[in-house]
This record gives C-alpha cells, structure tokens and sequence, in this order.
C-alpha cells in the first residue's frame, strides 16, 4: 500500500488539510511537490487528467485510486480500508 499526495508548498488549503488528516490518522504518505518535479507535473495533468491539487493516489495490491482536490470522504474511506488492515499507526 502507498498513498502519495502531489502538491504545492504554500497557499494550499486543501494540500494542507489533506496531509493533516493522513498524519492525524497515522497513515503514513509520500509528498511529491509538482512546482519542483516536472514528471509529476505532467503525471497528475497529462496521464490522470487533473489540473489542480492535491492529486491524491492511493495504490493498494497493484490498483490505484486517485483523486484531485480536498475530499473528506476519501481519506476516511482510505483510512478505514487501511485501519481494518492494521497498517495505520498511531501519529
């Protein structure tokens, strides 16, 4: 399992908020700022389609879950799906 988060360093409320509740949760992540890395640039616009962030990708057993923007009920879904498999940890 891998969560990545593809972001901007500053002026990102839903950048900021999504890491917020991932680290809350315990769920480890790995952050990938777009404005320094071209290939996630391109990855998140060209390949998955999105033009803003943060770009979520959730990878689980070969499958990827994505998706753009703040979303409350993704990250508690990815969460959940994560604590029943006992990979969260505590923060």
């Amino acid at each position: 399992m891998t969560v990545t988060i593809y972001t901007k360093p500053s002026g990102c409320f839903g950048c900021a908020k999504t890491k917020q509740k991932f680290v809350e949760a315990g769920l480890p992540f790995h952050e990938v700022d777009v404005t320094t890395n071209q290939a996630a640039f391109e990855y998140i616009t060209e390949e998955l389609g999105y033009s803003q962030v943060p770009v979520v990708v959730y990878d689980k057993d070969g499958t990827e879950n994505h998706w753009s923007g703040l979303n409350p009920g993704k990250i508690e879904q990815i969460i959940a799906i994560e604590a029943a498999a006992g990979r969260v940890r505590e923060a």
